[in-house]
This record gives structure tokens, sequence and C-alpha cells, in this order.
């Protein structure tokens, strides 16, 4: 049976110091109190860890609450035309029904905006803003989960922007919302108090598995000191009779306003289903130690937070093992601390603990605890040495706890390096989330992206290699790369010298791509090349090969014709798969395209082969044009734009239900239809049997700066759909790689022979979209808050002197008329729902504290169990939310 946890934080003394707290807080009910929380940023974020979700519910009343940062309102709709709020409402009802498929009551929305779609954290961050963490870690000490599961946080090729930003909010809150020194108000206002949840999990892990019941037991990381843990999805769930797997896709597609209602079924054969991976970084508690049965049962993520498995130390234990470097060196000694604290109501009797460590590596100190009664910790502080020969990489210290009561688990990753380290420049997303991993304080979650630069087919760039001494001395050596065939370098080698300890330095190379015939974009993936340091290799980055392109001076006409010399350059293949099913052939989808310049102006005509059309949309829905046939021209003015913010993206539709084109801009600089967002551009296209035309022209100066004739960033993109129901099956392109229409430094490179830009062309700011619902217009997130006792967005609770409330209500002939309390002036959202949803709404403002009767018009006539659910706003911030029956 599950047991409750509760951590005792080491904030004791301080929480005893804090200000008593507000009669207001006190008098309101208790919030829910959840055992895991997952946090993401979209809804459907968790879809596809539903099956975990609904085990743990089943079989040990784990009781889960999501966190979901935004409604999804910047993405598409494929089964109408809802957008902005109307989707965001639209979104937060699918991803109640799915979620509560695998028991999941509690969904909290953080009413943060929802923008277009990018690959970028530091945008993401910026358009969310400083008070998101605060939001999270409100949710956190209000529903105190043992378990944080989130997504992946690093700029890892086409992981979401927004779903990085959401990782880093929840690992930064599984720190935070233990201190009470961080976001105090909470504390001293809010009554809320600081809460350490046990477990702290990634989605997903990097490593390989074969699927079946030994999905978990098989897995092994690329990181070997890694602890990732699978429940496997193939288990069948004793009330419903199917696989977990087949329950998780039912509820994947309740999302159908995403396309996801297409969904195939799972294989119906249990070997045939993997295992969703889970990857923890950091523990409060012991844990199962990594190869053991434990650690690849259903509940190894439970265990010690959750469950109690067999032989192990009670429940409310905490182990925690710190090194004094997470950096180590051979030979050289660093400090481990090891600490084990009883739980608050039961003794753990005499204790001691044992190290591990890698082969060949000493270890000195003493491991006795003494006798630990209950709420007593002890501590044990060890040296150790790693060998000589150590070799480099990730390496395991690991702790084991002996008591009278049970055994535990515990480790912690170090990194063995040389006394210099050498690796390729981080492109600037990386490096600032390298800056993170080390603010946070999680260098385990350092270097997970592979260093890449991109670099134009058949040209150069200068590479630097970015030397560090992590010794204690000064020291003067060798930096050398040894690059894949078809790549050259202007030098083998290059010295550093005298370089201080502590101290990096940059050694830059030009490197050549010597062989224009080497494949490019995905086709040929990354080219992997060896940096050694004074003879030893020390770090293994990439070059990336995107496409290159001269476009000729010419003057086309914009008619949807390629017109004699209109192109006199080489055509550029977009057929290369991008993104979803593969063309079953050339007359399924293939294309070609062909640019010309002529004054400020840049000419495109795109010829695609495609056997069937996808949806005829109308041209006032000239949006969101992933849903059907459409053709995607994106340009970095001058090929450094770390996120499409700064630069320009237009998409056609070669046909409407009216008949012509029409084009719109997207995720870039100014979004909308084409005729306000991009004036002046032009587009013609003729659609014949067995596919289409499209030509446009594009004024440069609609780029949001001026273009560099050298290194224009280019991509052309050619969206498939073979259905009529607003949903793309295939993508293809020119450079081509995951999540590429959000990361401009994949795009090709395009040089505009003899063009000369205006001087001072200025550069505009981007555009962002910036509305998003408000949990208050949510009934359905009303009723939560009534439910769980949790205020709504995120936000605090209005203070009781500014709070107000539904306190009855009648039907009448004009509608349901509610009588409304309130303690101050303030603004009430008003929602008449019933066994049929919502049958009427209103919002009131009220001028002055007192009691009011407000009419809610009705839209239809009421159904069974009528009530009337209602959020406040409150003037000075803070919100309450109550609901009364209809009588």
């Amino acid at each position: 049976m599950r047991k409750r946890l509760s951590l005792v934080l080491a904030a004791t003394v301080a929480l005893a110091l804090l200000p008593a707290v507000p009669s207001a807080a006190s008098t309101a009910a208790a919030p829910v109190d959840l055992d895991a929380l997952f946090v993401g940023a979209h809804p459907d974020d968790e879809a596809f860890s539903l099956s975990t979700l609904g085990q743990w519910n089943e079989d040990h009343r784990v009781r889960t609450g999501v966190v979901t940062v935004t409604r999804g309102e910047g993405g598409g709709n494929a089964v109408g035309p809802e957008e902005g709020p109307a989707l965001g409402l639209l979104r937060e009802s699918e991803e109640r029904t799915a979620v509560g498929k695998a028991g999941v009551g509690e969904v909290f929305n953080l009413d943060d905006v929802d923008f277009y779609y990018t690959v970028s954290a530091p945008l993401t961050d910026q358009i969310w803003g400083a008070d998101t963490l605060e939001k999270v870690v409100r949710v956190v000490r209000q529903t105190r989960p043992e378990v944080i599961l989130t997504m992946d946080p690093a700029p890892s090729p086409g992981n979401h922007g927004n779903h990085q930003q959401a990782a880093r909010l929840a690992v930064q809150a599984f720190y935070a919302a233990a201190d009470p020194k961080v976001f105090p108000e909470q504390i001293t206002r809010e009554g809320l108090r600081p809460f350490a949840p046990a477990r702290l999990l990634l989605g997903g892990g990097r490593g390989t598995s074969q699927n079946g019941p030994a999905c978990a037991s098989t897995f092994r990381p690329n990181n070997p000191a890694q602890n990732v843990y699978g429940v496997w999805s193939g288990r069948a769930s004793q009330a419903q009779g199917r696989t977990w797997a087949a329950i998780e896709r039912e509820a994947q597609r309740s999302y159908a306003s995403q396309g996801w209602a297409v969904f195939p079924d799972v294989p119906s054969d249990p070997a045939q289903l993997g295992c969703d991976f889970f990857t923890q970084v950091d523990s409060r508690v012991p844990f199962p130690e990594p190869g053991g049965a434990a650690a690849a049962a259903p509940t190894a993520i439970l265990d010690g937070a959750l469950t109690r498995a067999s032989g192990t130390v009670p429940l409310g234990t905490l182990f925690g093992l710190r090194t004094s470097t997470f950096d180590v060196r051979p030979g050289t000694p660093f400090t481990v601390k090891v600490s084990a604290t009883a739980p608050s109501r039961e003794p753990l009797g005499r204790s001691s603990v044992t190290l591990g460590v890698p082969a060949g590596w000493q270890v000195s100190g003493s491991g006795e605890l003494g006798r630990l009664t209950a709420g007593r910790a002890g501590t044990a502080t060890f040296t150790v040495t790693p060998a000589t020969a150590a070799g480099t990489g990730r390496a395991r210290v690991s702790a084991t706890l002996t008591t009278e009561r049970g055994r535990g688990y515990t480790d912690r990753q170090v990194e063995v390096s040389p006394p210099v380290r050498a690796g390729q420049q981080l492109l600037p997303q990386v490096a600032q989330y390298e800056k993170w991993t080390s603010e946070v304080g999680v260098p385990q979650l350092r270097g997970i992206v592979t260093p890449v630069l991109t670099l134009p087919s058949g040209g150069s760039r200068q590479v630097g290699v970015v030397v560090t001494n992590v010794s204690d001395a000064a020291r003067s050596g060798t930096v050398r790369v040894d690059l894949p065939a078809g790549f050259t370098a202007d030098r083998a080698e290059a010295s550093y010298q005298n370089l201080a300890a502590g101290a990096s330095t940059t050694v830059p190379f030009t490197v050549t791509n010597s062989d224009p015939s080497l494949k490019t974009s995905n086709q040929g993936g990354d080219y992997a090349y060896t940096i050694s340091v004074d003879g030893a290799v020390v770090s293994r980055p990439a070059l990336e090969l995107v496409p290159a392109t001269a476009v000729p001076q010419a003057t086309p006409t914009v008619d949807g014709v390629a017109g004699d010399g209109e192109y006199p350059g080489p055509a550029v293949d977009i057929s290369r798969l991008w993104e979803g099913t593969a063309c079953s052939s050339a007359a399924d989808c293939s294309g070609t395209a062909r640019l010309a310049w002529h004054d400020d102006t840049l000419y495109l005509l795109v010829q695609v082969q495609d056997d069937v059309l996808g949806t005829r949309l109308a041209t006032a829905d000239c949006k969101r044009h992933w849903r059907t046939d459409s053709v995607e021209v994106t340009l970095d003015p001058r090929g450094t734009s770390e996120n499409t913010s700064t630069t320009f993206k237009a998409a056609v539709l070669p046909v409407t239900a009216e008949g012509p084109p029409c084009f719109l801009r997207d995720a870039d600089n100014r979004q909308g239809p084409g005729e306000q967002t991009a004036p002046g551009m032009r587009v013609a296209s003729k659609v014949a049997s067995g596919g289409y035309t499209v030509e446009m022209s594009i004024p440069l100066a609609l780029l949001p700066g001026s273009v560099d004739p050298a290194h224009l960033g280019l991509n052309i993109l050619v969206y498939d759909s073979d259905t009529q129901d607003k949903t793309g099956q295939t993508r293809i392109g020119w450079s081509t790689w995951g999540g590429v229409q959000g990361d401009p430094y994949r795009w090709g490179v395009a040089t505009l022979t003899g063009y000369q830009p205006p001087a001072d062309r200025p550069v505009p700011d981007p555009v962002i979209p910036d509305t998003a619902l408000s949990s208050l217009d949510s009934p359905q997130s009303l009723e939560q808050a009534v439910r769980v006792n949790v205020p709504l967005g995120g936000g605090p609770a209005a203070e009781e002197a500014q709070s107000g409330r539904a306190v009855s209500a009648a039907a009448g002939q004009d509608g349901v008329k509610v009588t409304l309390r309130a303690n101050a002036s303030g603004k009430a959202h008003l929602f008449v729902r019933d066994a049929q949803g919502t049958a009427g709404s209103r919002v009131v403002t009220v001028p002055r504290k007192g009691v009011s009767t407000v009419t809610v018009p009705l839209t239809r006539a009421l159904a069974g169990n009528p009530a009337v659910v209602a959020g406040w706003e409150a003037p000075g911030g803070g919100t309450t939310a109550s609901q009364v029956k209809v009588r």
C-alpha cells in the first residue's frame, strides 16, 4: 500500500522564526495534497507519460496533478475556427479529458501566453516573464508533491523552446520551493510553507532498450552514470482490461484540435510495447540501486518517496550525497559528504554508510553515523582520490545506508576531466543552457547537447576551440583538430601558452568543406571530428553541412509561370524529407525552387508535384498553414539570428476555397495576413493535375534588418496534406533538420551576387502574440479551484478583505439571478453550468463592498444539476472561486 511521506526540511529553525500566518489564510480550506506533479508547457505535453501516471494511480493510489504553463493558444486547430483564448478553452477541455483517463483530476494552468513555435528557451523566458517561476513554486508549495516530473530542459535539436523553459522552471522549483528565502512573501503573507519534493525526474532517457516487459531492465543509458527508470506500457489495467499503452493512446486522441484523433492503434501484442522512460535529476531520499530488480520495477520512481520496497528504510528517511566539486581529476582528492535523517516519528537505530566508487579509486574516512533517533541527522565525510589512470567522462559515486530498520541507496555523478579541457565553441543557446546548469546547481545536466556548428556546402567558416585549464597551475600545450574526409582546416594544430589555472582561451581554426558533393542537412547528418589536447582526445563535436546556392540577378514576372530567362540560376532541390511520413513517390510530393533578385526584391518560383491536394481553406482562414498544402519561405537577413523573432517567414497556400492563393507571415518578426504584414509582397499560383506552382516576390525592405548579400539565411519548406481533415502528413524542404522552422542557424545559405543593401535599414522590434486565456474565464478551472482549494493561474488567493463570492443563485425568466457578497470592489466572472456544460456567462464589475444581485442570461434551457461557478478578481491582486447550486 502507498504510504504518505512528510519530508523534514533543513529550514526547520528558519520556519520557527517566521511571522504568524495571516488570519485570512488560516480560515481557508487546505489545498489538495498531491503525490506527483508533471510540469509542462502546453496541453498534450504530458500525453506520452499517461501510461505511467495511470498505473501509479490504479495500483498505488498516487494522486498526480499537471501544471500547464500555457493553454496552447498559439497552436493549430484541426477541428474548428477557434484561435486565441477560444482555442485555449478548447485545448484545456481536451487536456482535462485526456489526463482523466489516467486518473489525473487536477490541471493547473498558469495563464502564460502561448506564442508561435520556437526552439528558443531564452525567447520563451523573455515572453513568459520572471513571475512564471514564482507561480510554479507557489503550486508546489500549495500541493506538496513528493515526485516532480517534467520535460527536457536542454536545447536538444528540435526541442521546443517552451518545453525547455517549462522543464527549467520545474528544476528550479524543486530547489526553490524548499528554500524559505525564495519568494518569502508566499510564506509571510499567503500562509504557505516551504516544501522539499523528494525526487525530480525528466521525461525520456538517452540510451537504448528493447520492447516488451524487460524494457526497463534492458535500458542502457548513453551516460553510464545516469539513473534512468522505465515503466512498461504493456501492463494491463485491472479496471479497464486493456494495456496502459492502449489507454494512453485513447487519451492522446482527445487532442483532436492538434490532429491527434487519427493516431493509429498501438500494437495489440504487449511484447511490441515499450517503456515510458524517466531520467533522475536529483533525490532527497534513498532510491533503488541501479541494476537491481527494484530499479526495473514499475514503482522504481516512487520508492523512497511514496512506496517502500522490501528491506529498505522507512518512508520519511532523507538520504543524500554531495561532492566538493563536480569536475574531478585523476590523482587529485576531493571530498564527499553523505547525510541521513531519520523520519520525524520513527528512529533508524545504529546507522552507517559505505561509499561506492569506480575500480581503482581510493576512499578514506569513517561511515559511522551513530544512533539515529526520530528526526535526528547524521553526516559522514570521505576523501576520494580518483585513480591516476582514470578515464575521462562521467562516473558514479554512490553511498549505501545500513540501519536497524533497513537499507538505502543514493548516488551522484562527477565528471573526470583532464587538466586541460577543450571543446568547439558553443551555439549561444547551448552556452546559455550550460550557464543555467551552473547557476541552478545541476552540473549533472550539462553536456547533454553535442556541440555543433553549421557550415555552408562548399564554404568556409571560423571554428573556435575553447581551451580551459581546470588544473591548479598555469599550463601550455597544443590543440589539434582531426576533421573527417571532405573537410580541411587552415592548420591542424595550434598552441596555447601560459594559460592560468581556471582560465579559458579560444584557439581559432578556419574550416572548409572541400568536397561539396557531401550530403547536407538530415541526409548527411552531423560530420563528427575530434579535438585533442597534448595528444589526448578530449571532445568529439560535429560540423553540420547546410545547402548553399547563388541567386542571380534577373527580372521575373510574378504570374505563376517560369518564363524564359526569368530564373537563370540552378534549380534548388526541395524534395528531401523533413518530418512526417515519407513521400511514397515523386508524384506524391516533391519539388524544386528557383530564385532571382532585382533591385531590392527577391523572387522565388516553387514547383511542387502533389497528386492529392489537401483541404481548400477559406481565404479568411489563411493561417496555420501546416494544416494543408503550402509553401513556406524563411529568410534570415544576415544569417545570424538566434530565433525567428528577427527573421521573415512567409507561407503561401496555392489555392483557397474561393480559388486564388493566399499568403501569411507566421512565427517571425511580424505575424498575420500577408496583405497586412507583408505589404508589397506579391504571390501567384497555377494549380494543375499532379501539382502546383507558386511564385512570389518579397521586397527585402520587409525583412527585419539589412541583408548580408554573402550570407542570407534561406529555407524553402513544403507542407503536404493528402486528406480533407485539416491535417498534414508530410513535410519536405531544402535544409531539413528536426525543428528547423524555428532554428535559423540550420537554414541554408544564399549569396546574392552583386546586391548592395540600402544603408541604415532599420531593424523593427519583433511582434509577439500576447493574448492568453485567463483562468477566471475558464469555468473548468474555476470548478477545480473550488474543488481543490488552489487559487487560479498559479497566483495568490485574494485577501479576505478584498474577496467576493457567489452566495446564492435562482433561475428566473430572464436568466439566473446570482447574489454576490463582496468585501471590496472587484470583478466577478460568472458561469451557469449544468450537465451539458455552460448555459450562460457574464463578467460583472462590482463597484463597492456589499451584497448585490445580477442576472446571467442563458443561451439555452437549463439541464440537470445546474450551478453557478464564480471567479472573483480582487483589485489588489489575487482571486477566489466559489460555487452555488441554482434553485
